[in-house]
């Protein structure tokens, strides 16, 4: 489901594993959030931000990431600092129906469905930073490449939008 409109199923907790909604977490497919070299010479920020309520699974995430880091780092390799500004959290859940001859006498359908915990997801408002590049004014073009290719792996529409980097008063 991409619209968030339900429901969060978010509720994991350590110290009260019988309060648990979620009984076992499904594993994230994202598991780096930074890329490239941490500089404080870069001047300028590319952010790739939603333009409309969304929810996004982790295994999209990850696809969107490795599309932007292969594109930079084969273009300006460590020249640029690339941040994941998102964690999926949502626990998105699935009733698995049988299929085949006679699965209509085995199941029941969708009554009482709460279905299974079956991946995670992150649930976005309109502006907010899924990725974040911070480069040098001459790598800005590669850098708005690169968030174009991860945008054309999520769902949804996304804006990208460059600003530069506020230095702090000495």
């Amino acid at each position: 489901m991409r619209k968030p409109n339900s429901q969060a199923w978010a509720r994991y907790s350590l110290r009260k594993p019988r309060k648990n909604y979620v009984r076992a977490l499904p594993h994230t497919s994202l598991l780096v959030f930074k890329m490239g070299v941490a500089s404080a010479a870069y001047d300028t920020i590319i952010d790739l931000n939603t333009e409309v309520p969304i929810q996004l699974r982790s295994n999209a995430i990850e696809s969107a990431r490795l599309a932007a880091n292969k594109h930079l780092e084969g273009t300006i390799p460590n020249l640029y600092h690339l941040a994941v500004r998102i964690y999926p959290h949502n626990v998105i859940r699935e009733k698995r129906m049988a299929t085949g001859a006679g699965a209509d006498r085995i199941s029941q359908g969708m009554t009482l469905a709460f279905g299974k915990p079956v991946s995670i997801a992150a649930r976005m408002r309109p502006g907010q930073p899924v990725f974040t590049v911070r480069t040098t004014k001459e790598h800005i073009k590669v850098a708005q490449e690169a968030m174009r290719r991860a945008a054309s792996k999520l769902s949804g529409s996304y804006k990208v939008k460059v600003r530069p980097i506020e230095k702090a008063a000495s």
